[in-house]
């Protein structure tokens, strides 16, 4: 009897269990998480604690971890890494098979477009239902994610075009002021002349920025020069673009003397361009707010070409006005994205951790998003942070009414790269671009 008790007993156990796990299972809700900037498993895979994280990779690696980890909803998000190139492309494709992640970045400049096309969430009341304040957006981060007065995005960051200095090689060079402050140029004519200077007395180019497989950073430079004149880019309420004006002409033209005076290191895409910095083969590194944390980072080594010699300051001011291309990257919800109520309510809860979390993201280098967060000790402490404070008003984007930013991007970059690789005039490259872009505004309805 006692055999059978025992055996009863242990039935009812291990179903009771059963049930438990069962139920356990049923409870959790899975989302699904999209992004780029990179995948790092082998380093942070199995970190929780985003203070040991350095690095976009790391630091939104650690933070979902942590979240997966610490959330008491049985919320699992599922991360879905992309390559940044073809981001756009691969969303887009993914929306049209009905294969549509929870929650994806999206780049400001290209959140408009997607709205216009009626494929993202408003997401107000989301955000009241979990605490979320579009009160302390920043403005410049308010302003990218509001279209006719709905939020459809989490800001995460703003970012900027930055020079990335070796002060080893500026004071070799003899390009440093008393205080071990960079001397940077004021006007093309001595940008010319400064990286002429740089080359005699180091031997090695100025400048690194990405000139192959790349159509973004040449298309960031231009429009920094661009907006540095106050030039407009775009006219007719944002149907035609202007390739062919005296500031744009003036812009792409300082662009090809440096590329023809070799100030400019050739042939390199992002990571070896990145890498040409931190080895101490060029001056400036020409690239976002992202890559500070690495940057300090590698100077902090022993036998890096950068310790004790590193900073970043915002894009030197060569035209007069200052003005520097700027973006940001936010969190959207695409529509048919949350199958479910409950998905929907686990990927705002997500959210909210995330902008609780935006000091963590900071860190990276960015600009935080939050009002509380800018105004923060902990943020203003950060390196550089007082550096590139002006960001906040200097920074510069095309208008949200101007729709297809990335494929615009994509065409003009594609066009100065041709310039600087087959030496292309900078008539023809002008031409060539305005002809294509207004090809494409057209054929938007």
């Amino acid at each position: 009897m006692k055999k059978l008790f025992c055996k009863s007993a242990l039935a009812l156990l291990v179903g009771a269990c059963c049930v438990s796990a069962n139920v356990n299972a049923e409870e959790k809700t899975e989302i699904t998480f999209q992004r780029f900037f990179g995948a790092c498993e082998a380093d942070y895979g199995k970190v929780v604690d985003v203070t040991k994280a350095r690095g976009e990779c790391g630091i939104i690696t650690a933070l979902t971890n942590q979240f997966n980890a610490t959330n008491k909803q049985g919320i699992v998000v599922k991360t879905q890494i992309a390559e940044w190139g073809p981001y756009y492309d691969q969303l887009t494709a993914r929306i049209v098979a009905k294969d549509i992640p929870t929650i994806a970045v999206m780049h400001e400049s290209v959140l408009g477009d997607f709205v216009s096309r009626k494929l993202v969430e408003p997401l107000d009341d989301g955000f009241k239902s979990v605490g979320i304040d579009t009160k302390d957006f920043t403005d410049q981060a308010a302003k990218g994610t509001t279209f006719d007065g709905k939020t459809y995005a989490l800001p995460q960051d703003t970012w900027s075009w930055l020079w990335h200095i070796n002060l080893n090689l500026f004071k070799k060079a003899g390009l440093t002021n008393a205080d071990g402050t960079p001397i940077l140029p004021t006007t093309p004519d001595e940008m010319l002349a400064q990286a002429k200077k740089f080359k005699e007395a180091t031997g090695k180019p100025y400048f690194s920025w990405t000139t192959a497989n790349e159509t973004a950073a040449p298309f960031r430079t231009f429009l920094t020069l661009l907006a540095q004149q106050n030039g407009q880019l775009f006219k007719d309420g944002g149907k035609k673009i202007d390739m062919q004006s005296k500031e744009a002409i003036a812009a792409l033209d300082l662009m090809n003397k440096l590329n023809l005076d070799g100030a400019i290191k050739p042939n390199l895409d992002y990571s070896a361009t990145q890498q040409a910095f931190v080895n101490g083969d060029v001056g400036v590194n020409v690239v976002g707010t992202w890559t500070i944390d690495d940057f300090i980072g590698a100077s902090e080594k022993a036998d890096s070409p950068l310790k004790g010699g590193y900073t970043v300051v915002p894009f030197a001011n060569i035209f007069g006005k200052k003005a520097a291309f700027a973006d940001g990257h936010s969190w959207i919800m695409l529509k048919g994205g949350a199958k479910t109520e409950a998905q929907r309510k686990a990927a705002l809860t997500f959210l909210k951790f995330l902008w609780d979390n935006n000091y963590e993201w900071s860190r990276t280098g960015h600009l935080t998003v939050s009002k509380t967060v800018a105004a923060s000790e902990k943020f203003t402490s950060l390196p550089f942070r007082k550096n590139i404070a002006e960001i906040t008003s200097t920074g510069y984007s095309l208008p949200n009414s101007v729709v297809r930013q990335r494929a615009i991007e994509t065409i003009v970059g594609e066009e100065i790269s041709n310039m600087t690789l087959s030496k292309k005039s900078v008539a023809d490259t002008a031409k060539s671009a305005e002809e294509r872009v207004n090809k494409l505004l057209s054929s938007v309805k």
